[in-house]
C-alpha cells in the first residue's frame, strides 16, 4: 500500500493492489493529479515489473482526475497491450473523471463497471 498526504495531513492518494492469477488489480482512492502523478506512476511501474502486463485499475475511489493522470493511464494501457497484456479500467464515474470524456478517451479505453466484469472479460473469474 502507498499513501500520500496533502500538506494539511489529509490523505491525497491511497493505492492498494491484489493479484488474481497473474492479473494486478489496483485500487485507487483519492486524487489523481499533478501532486500525486509521480506516486501513481511509480506504483504502476512496480506492479507491472513484479506481476507482468495484465492490469485492472479500479477508479471507483477516485475523487478527481486531471489530464496528467489520464496521460499516465493511457501510457500504461499502451505499455500493457504492447507487451501482450490485457488492461482495463473499472469504476469510472463521469463526475470525477470528466477528462476522459472531454478528450474522447472514454470511447477508446477498455472500461468496465466492476472489477469482476473486467476479470470475466479477461477470461478469468474473480
Amino acid at each position: 500500500m502507498t499513501v500520500s498526504e496533502n500538506g494539511d495531513g489529509s490523505t491525497a492518494l491511497t493505492l492498494t493492489s491484489a493479484t488474481v492469477g497473474e492479473i494486478s488489480v489496483i485500487r485507487v482512492m483519492g486524487l489523481l493529479d499533478a501532486t500525486t502523478r509521480d506516486q501513481f506512476a511509480d506504483y504502476l511501474a512496480a506492479e507491472a515489473a513484479e506481476h507482468g502486463p495484465d492490469m485492472v485499475i479500479d477508479l471507483s475511489g477516485v475523487s478527481f482526475m486531471d489530464s496528467r493522470a489520464l496521460g499516465l493511464i493511457v501510457h500504461q494501457w499502451q505499455v500493457s497491450t504492447g507487451r501482450g497484456g490485457r488492461f482495463a479500467l473499472t469504476g469510472v464515474e463521469y463526475s470525477k473523471t470528466k477528462v476522459m470524456w472531454i478528450t474522447g478517451l472514454a470511447q477508446r479505453l477498455p472500461l468496465y463497471d466492476t472489477v469482476d466484469e473486467a476479470l470475466a472479460a479477461f477470461g478469468r473469474p474473480a
